[in-house]
């Protein structure tokens, strides 16, 4: 087994376990997009529980937005390959989200339908657990995103109760950075399709991370440094706004 594949199992395992995501008979659905993020996820999840004590079910589920039907049986086939059984549901959340009639930010409207698609199917499948595939990088990427363009200091967490903790939204790989995910999709033959968004080249994300990857190439512990900045947060040192007094 190459160091990378060692590398990538100890760290969402170590995630797993710091974070307190998983337990013994959780039933989780995991989202997968068609990416290598997600289609690493569900592999990775699978394989390591031929190595732990417990055991968990999981239930892949991919939302269709509407931009091609050409991945949809790329998909299904590598679904077939795991004794689970799945869901791959055909929407237009994509279309309207970019259609003139919508006045929001596509990425924003796509998103919080897929968002909320996903939570009623965990519901409907009784899941009590919703698995993300997002990465370091991409917990790194969001932070920049909200701090330049929503004025605040926040970013996607690994573990998230919602519904007074009836689902619960977690991301086992948040501590495993992208190229390292590469490397184990080269070595497992993991696939990757083309996201077919008209908006996945041209987004705010896409500027935001090449921007961080030239302070990369510059310092490798930068990427390190952000991550950990995130958790090592000194309000003593963060602006207050000032309260005005009445005569002023």
């Amino acid at each position: 087994m190459a160091y990378v594949q060692k590398e990538v199992r100890h760290l969402v395992g170590k995630a797993i376990h710091d974070y307190d995501m998983i337990h013994d008979g959780d039933k989780i659905l995991v989202a997968v997009s068609g990416g290598k993020d997600s289609f690493s996820l569900l592999w990775l999840l699978h394989e390591r529980l031929s190595r732990i004590p417990i055991t968990y079910d999981l239930f892949p589920v991919h939302i269709d937005l509407g931009f091609s039907e050409e991945n949809l049986e790329f998909i299904e086939t590598f679904f077939q390959k795991f004794p689970y059984p799945y869901k791959i549901e055909k929407t237009d959340y994509g279309i309207r989200a970019h259609s003139k009639e919508n006045t929001e930010n596509p990425c924003f409207l796509c998103s919080w339908l897929r968002r909320k698609r996903l939570f009623e199917l965990a519901k409907e499948n009784s899941c009590n657990k919703i698995a993300f595939g997002h990465h370091m990088d991409d917990l790194i990427e969001t932070f920049f995103l909200n701090i330049f363009y929503s004025a605040q200091i926040s970013t996607m967490v690994p573990y998230q109760e919602f519904f007074g903790g009836e689902l619960i939204v977690i991301r086992p790989l948040c501590i495993v950075p992208e190229e390292k995910l590469l490397r184990l999709c080269e070595l497992e033959n993991i696939p990757a399709l083309k996201n077919p968004c008209p908006s996945s080249i041209q987004s705010k994300r896409e500027k935001i991370r090449n921007m961080l990857q030239e302070f990369y190439r510059e310092n490798k512990k930068i990427r390190g440094n952000i991550f950990h900045a995130m958790h090592n947060v000194n309000l003593e040192y963060l602006p207050k706004k000032r309260r005005r007094k009445d005569n002023q």
